[in-house]
């Protein structure tokens, strides 16, 4: 019976250490996992961050094109509306000369 009791002693004391380690490896785990969370969060943040920068600057890039496609459909009406000025200009400067033209011809035929 002696024999029993250092036999049941010693288990006790086995399973009580290795209550104690199997503590101290889920504190371990925990802490190890805590770590690992803590990396992810902060590894999403700066990934979140970093497109939130691409956005803004893609967004800016996007309205100075827009600006500058504007301001160039703009000149190219302008230049448009001048070239067409400059075209009616012609067309009357070409209709008084075939005026003038026309009178030059019907006064020969007159002196005929």
């Amino acid at each position: 019976m002696n024999k029993s009791v250092f036999i049941a002693a010693a288990l006790a004391l086995a399973l009580a250490g290795c209550g104690d380690s199997g503590k101290q490896a889920a504190a371990d785990a925990k802490a190890a996992a805590d770590k690992a969370t803590a990396a992810a969060k902060d590894a999403a943040d700066k990934t979140a961050a970093a497109a939130k920068d691409a956005a803004d600057k893609a967004k800016e890039t996007a309205g100075q094109a827009a600006q500058a496609t504007k301001d160039a459909a703009g000149d190219a009406m302008k230049s448009g509306g001048e070239a067409m000025k400059s075209g009616g200009e012609a067309m009357k400067s070409s209709g008084e000369a075939m005026k003038s033209s026309g009178d030059a011809m019907k006064s020969d035929a007159a002196k005929k």
